[in-house]
């Protein structure tokens, strides 16, 4: 097979390669598995595209997510070839101008694009979507979101402190894939609420900082339970608190859901819930001294102190996803300005 990308001869050993890669900022830091012409074919196998179909760029550099480039930084990652499927979806939905990409690899803000799949592929490529579903110990998890991360590296050129300019960053900037717990979803999973076919496989892709717990052992109610939600989205630390112009997203942990679920409450429930409750009132905002320029109160022209701000546009801003293990815990993901969920259909045989 011939390929488009530039191809690099070095007759060293595995160590050697990684050292010429990661000097050249072309690894996440850690090391790499060598994209050789062989491993690449491999990975190739796993999708019926041509090599060459363009699938969009990727900013600030903007190179062009070519298959073969996804492939190269699949392999590298350490990829199985049955999950180029999810990384051409997650592409094409990062890609999409809504998404703002541009924002999530440059940006000071600590935000990453993190996937969630849904549908057969989940089982199919053994994602995760149960205990410890943001952590360790699933290859398809760990590689796919790590793949994103080197393509934002290698062709959207985000190396630190160059192109991605973040003041911190999150550990989701390594990796953040996961899979939705369908199985314990009282209500319709994340890619039917987006338009799908049940039967169908997606991504949903979100530019979103790190999760924060929601801890519950108490309450068996769903507004006393989502009251302790509430209070953890509402700081007015949150970048939502300053722009409250993309979405917020709730991953309930399984017994959460069966909680507020049983209580005859639907998912519609959660997010008008969650728009109303959390909120900062005005005055809390103008005494952290950041309402000159943010926050929904210049748009409707409030200037009553005890007015509670919301921290999105609509209850609809508000992405509901079951996810997780046994135990009373969830997480709180708060997004990135502009950022918007994209959901792409995956059409791809394996």
């Amino acid at each position: 097979m011939t390929f488009d990308s530039e191809t690099i001869s070095i007759d060293d050993d595995f160590e050697d390669v990684n050292d010429y890669l990661y000097r050249r900022e072309m690894t996440d830091g850690l090391p790499v598995v060598p994209p050789t012409a062989e491993r690449v074919e491999r990975m190739l196998e796993g999708t019926s595209r041509e090599p060459d179909e363009e699938l969009g760029t990727i900013p600030p550099k903007y190179g062009v997510a070519t298959v073969e480039k996804i492939a190269i930084n699949a392999v590298m990652a350490g990829c199985e070839p049955a999950y180029m499927p999810v990384l051409i979806a997650a592409v094409e939905a990062m890609t999409e101008e809504e998404f703002n990409l541009y924002g999530v690899n440059a940006t000071t803000h600590p935000v990453a694009p993190m996937l969630v799949v849904n549908g057969p592929i989940v089982e199919e490529i053994n994602l995760n979507y149960g205990y410890n579903v943001f952590g360790q110990g699933y290859r398809a998890n760990a590689t796919i979101g790590r793949t994103v991360r080197l393509l934002l590296v290698n062709l959207g050129g985000g190396t630190p402190g160059d192109m991605d300019r973040a003041t911190h960053g999150h550990p989701g900037k390594y990796s953040f894939c996961i899979a939705e717990n369908e199985k314990k979803n009282p209500w319709d999973p994340l890619h039917v609420q987006r338009g799908f076919d049940e039967d169908e496989s997606a991504v949903t892709v979100m530019g979103v900082e790190a999760p924060h717990e929601i801890n519950d052992h108490v309450n068996e109610k769903p507004a006393e339970l989502l009251t302790i939600a509430a209070d953890v989205f509402a700081t007015v630390g949150n970048n939502n608190s300053h722009h409250t112009h993309g979405e917020i997203c709730i991953v309930l942990g399984p017994e959460h859901a069966d909680t507020i679920a049983r209580n005859d409450w639907s998912r519609e429930d959660v997010q008008w819930f969650l728009y109303d409750n959390a909120r900062n009132e005005l005055e809390t905002l103008r005494t952290a001294g950041i309402t000159d320029n943010y926050t929904w109160h210049h748009r409707f022209e409030v200037e009553n102190d005890d007015a509670r701000i919301p921290l999105v546009e609509t209850p609809e801003d508000v992405t509901v996803v079951v996810a997780g293990g046994a135990g009373k815990h969830s997480m709180a993901l708060h997004s990135f300005g502009e950022t918007r969920s994209v959901t792409v259909d995956i059409d791809e045989e394996v």
